[in-house]
């Protein structure tokens, strides 16, 4: 049956480091066939750069007091708020912006997150993704780009939006 509840969110245990489910979620979606002991080394690895850098800054106002927060202001910038999805009325495919659910909102944060550090190369991972996350945190740097996007393209058909039901 398509659409069944699942108890993943139950499941799900916080991370040992930090005791922190939406990065145990995260660790699982960089997690490639099934390594979870890679994903956890990739992910801690990035934290400790972020958390070196956060010292040697130093901390203005305003500004995450430690990698776990700087993570968490990441993630919220690249979630989008609204997103387009395609819908066909009268033989016409029209570009309709959509309002994201909260699960969707945190899920092609990730996704565009995860897609931007793996499209680099040339670094290992971890710095890729501790850049990718402090870019985030800042509002710059590939996953903005692509929320970004989203949002312009959601704002230039939002004379569709009537279509939306």
């Amino acid at each position: 049956m398509a659409g069944r509840i699942t108890k993943s969110e139950q499941q799900l245990r916080p991370d040992p480091r930090y005791g922190d489910k939406i990065l145990s979620k995260f660790i699982n979606c960089i997690m490639l066939d099934g390594k979870k002991n890679a994903a956890r080394k990739v992910m801690y690895s990035a934290m400790d750069l972020i958390d070196e850098r956060l010292k040697k800054e130093g901390g203005s106002e305003g500004a995450p007091k430690n990698a776990l927060e700087l993570f968490h202001r990441a993630i919220d910038n690249v979630k989008p708020d609204v997103e387009v999805r395609s819908k066909r009325v009268g033989g016409a495919n029209y570009q309709v912006p959509m309002p994201v659910t909260a699960k969707r909102r945190q899920s092609l944060g990730f996704r565009w997150l995860i897609v931007a550090v793996r499209g680099e190369s040339g670094k290992p991972m971890h710095i890729r993704l501790a850049k990718e996350l402090w870019d985030a945190a800042q509002g710059d740097g590939k996953a903005m780009n692509v929320r970004d996007q989203t949002h312009r393209m959601a704002d230039a058909n939002k004379a569709f939006a009537h279509f939306a039901w």
